[in-house]
C-alpha cells in the first residue's frame, strides 16, 4: 500500500519556491520563484538578488536613502524567467511566495506563463500590485492563491 502523507504538486512547487528564497541575501525580504511546465517538470527557479557580477558585498541592501537596493535587485520572478535561458515558457505555471509586482507582471505576460500561484499578497493595496493584477488579468493569466492544510514541510539533512 502506498503512503498517504505525500505532498501535492502545488505544495512541492511552492516548497521549491520557498527553498529558493533561502538563497536570497536580502536582510529584509526573501522571495523565491519556481516555473513548471504542464507535465510538472521544473523549468527554472529564481530568488531576489543582484545581477551576475554585482557583488552583494558592494551593492546596497538599504531600503531608504540616496542609494537603495531597489535600484539594483532583480526580483525572483524575473530571475526565474531569465534563468530559464530561452526555454519555452508558454503555458507554464509560476509559483512565487509574494504576489508579483507590475514590472514582473510584464515579464510574466511576455514570457507566455499562463498561471501565477502565489502564497501571500502583502502589497495588495499598492498601485503597483493593482496595476500588476490588471495587466495579468487582461492578458488572461490565471491568478491562484496557494492553499494547503499543512503549516510546514520539514527537510532533514541528518537522520
Amino acid at each position: 500500500m502506498k503512503r498517504s502523507d505525500y505532498i501535492s504538486w502545488d505544495e512541492y512547487f511552492m516548497g521549491v519556491s520557498l527553498l529558493a528564497a533561502k538563497r536570497s541575501k536580502d536582510p529584509n525580504t526573501q522571495v523565491g520563484a519556481c516555473i513548471v511546465d504542464q507535465n510538472n517538470i521544473i523549468l527554472s527557479t529564481g530568488y531576489n538578488g543582484f545581477p551576475y557580477g554585482c557583488s552583494d558585498d558592494v551593492y546596497p541592501w538599504e531600503r531608504e536613502g540616496d542609494d537603495t537596493k531597489y535600484n539594483y535587485v532583480v526580483h525572483a520572478e524575473l530571475n526565474a524567467i531569465l534563468n530559464a535561458r530561452g526555454k519555452n515558457l508558454k503555458g507554464a505555471k509560476l509559483y512565487v511566495d509574494l504576489f508579483p509586482c507590475n514590472e514582473c507582471a510584464k515579464a510574466i505576460i511576455q514570457s507566455g506563463i499562463s498561471e501565477v500561484v502565489y502564497l501571500y499578497d502583502k502589497y495588495a493595496d499598492t498601485d503597483a500590485t493593482k496595476a500588476s493584477k490588471k495587466m495579468l488579468t487582461s492578458a488572461g493569466v490565471k491568478l491562484t492563491q496557494f492553499e494547503t492544510d499543512k503549516g510546514s514541510i520539514t527537510l532533514d539533512f541528518k537522520k
